[in-house]
């Protein structure tokens, strides 16, 4: 579910002493330490650290990563906030001469956030957008919200001419318009799929997840079960299929 693991990223400009964290990552002792140790050995300190989302594999260590700082941390969510305010959609966060702006980006989850670095013509993209695989659409979130977030990134990445993104999981994608493509098509495809499945006669997102999903890895099927509730609630509200299969959900 995690790819290669949690990715945290540490913003700084060069020769400045502040540090922007993003996502210090799961309760890892040794990670943790390793982040603040090495920010510290580079003669900088960290100034906040911010969070993508809620989920425990990018919050779960930021309490102790605040601790070891003594940096506030920032989330949209005011209860995953230690020390710091809650963000907002637009902001931008100042640490010496580097700026972050916070960029909305709900449908992973309802707190979803990316952060574009102007300076370096990049976006982080949380799990909104994963450097390998397809994002989860969680059942806290919502498929209209994450569609809604992707084209928002496509017409960002392409009005600022970003030259990256960088996933909260898998490696820098460096084509971003390529991948925001590919994610909006792909969509656009699942659902097609679903309705081709609806249309077949199934009725629960398990035969829907047998049907579309065959070949996926079972311990990623509460992933896809996840993502077809959210798909069935999408084309139900549409009016794609039957009211009652989206209401059921």
């Amino acid at each position: 579910m995690t790819l290669d693991g949690t990715n945290t990223w540490t913003l700084r400009e060069p020769g400045a002493r502040s540090v922007i964290v993003v996502d210090p990552g799961p309760n890892d002792e040794r990670h943790l330490e390793r982040v603040a140790r090495t920010v510290q050995e580079q003669g900088a300190q960290v100034a906040v650290a911010l969070l993508s989302h809620h989920h425990d594999d990018h919050t779960g260590g930021a309490r102790y990563f605040a601790e070891l700082t003594g940096a506030p941390v920032r989330a949209l969510d005011p209860d995953f906030c230690v020390g710091g305010s809650p963000l907002r959609d637009g902001e931008t966060v100042r640490a010496d001469a580097l700026e972050v702006r916070v960029v909305a980006t709900p449908g992973h989850t309802k707190d979803s956030l990316s952060f574009h670095m102007p300076s370096d013509e990049v976006i982080l993209t949380g799990d909104t957008v994963l450097g390998r695989g397809t994002a989860v659409i969680t059942d806290d979130g919502g498929l209209a919200d994450y569609l809604d977030s992707l084209y928002q990134l496509r017409d960002l990445a392409h009005s600022a001419d970003v030259r990256a993104l960088l996933p909260g999981h898998g490696p820098i994608c460096t084509e971003p318009m390529l991948k925001l493509n590919e994610y909006i098509s792909h969509r656009e495809d699942r659902l097609a799929q679903v309705i081709d499945a609806v249309t077949a006669g199934d009725r629960t997102p398990e035969e829907i997840v047998a049907r579309v999903y065959a070949d996926i890895d079972p311990a990623v099927r509460p992933a896809a079960l996840s993502s077809v509730r959210a798909q069935l609630r999408y084309l139900a509200k549409r009016g794609d299929i039957p009211v009652e299969l989206g209401e059921e959900i």
